[in-house]
């Protein structure tokens, strides 16, 4: 069993040295994608949230935002917000249990094909309707069966569309119990 120590200095090796595959023709490079979501509309003054949804790779896998050790770089979504919207909480998908050639007794915990990731926005009352562009980044590190690559980040870009509040719902006076004539 390969210690966690070894392992450190194995991905230590392997991210410092140059990696000629990736400048092979004919083999692919890891990748993570993101697909253009729909515009969320969010109440101003209240939170809503939007999904964002990703793909890794064919062959390749990337560390949850919770890697099982410490010396693996999590996924983490970086945003930028419009003024007067508040990001909240960002909620990631549970890792995949999964091991590798590279440590056949750890187990890790990976994304790999498709992952969606839902952040909270907030709009302040204040915030005038209309549409808000946020942009941002997603560090990742991604790794196929036997080696992992230099972590990179993809650009992410999506909008919301901030509404007003409907009026509040008033209800009826109460009626006199008396009749009138």
């Amino acid at each position: 069993m390969m210690s966690r120590m070894a392992i450190a200095a194995l991905l230590f090796s392997i991210l410092s040295s140059p990696l000629p595959a990736q400048d092979m023709p004919g083999k692919k490079a890891p990748s993570v994608t993101m697909q253009t979501p729909a515009t969320a509309t969010v109440t101003r003054g209240k939170v809503g949230s939007t999904e964002l949804q990703f793909r890794v790779g064919a062959g390749f896998h990337i560390n949850s935002n919770k890697p099982s050790a410490d010396y693996l770089i999590p996924t983490t979504l970086r945003l930028d917000a419009p003024t007067d919207l508040v990001v909240g909480k960002i909620t990631y998908p549970p890792g995949q249990e999964s091991s590798f050639a590279f440590a056949p007794d750890e187990k890790l915990s990976v994304y790999s094909g498709d992952f969606d990731l839902t952040v909270q926005i907030r709009p302040m009352s204040s915030v005038l309707p209309g549409k808000y562009e946020f942009r941002g980044e997603l560090k990742y590190q991604a790794c196929d069966n036997a080696a992992c690559y230099p972590p990179k980040k993809l650009p992410v870009q999506f909008e919301v569309k901030v509404i007003k509040a409907p009026p509040p719902h008033h209800a009826p006076p109460p009626q006199s119990p008396h009749t009138h004539s």
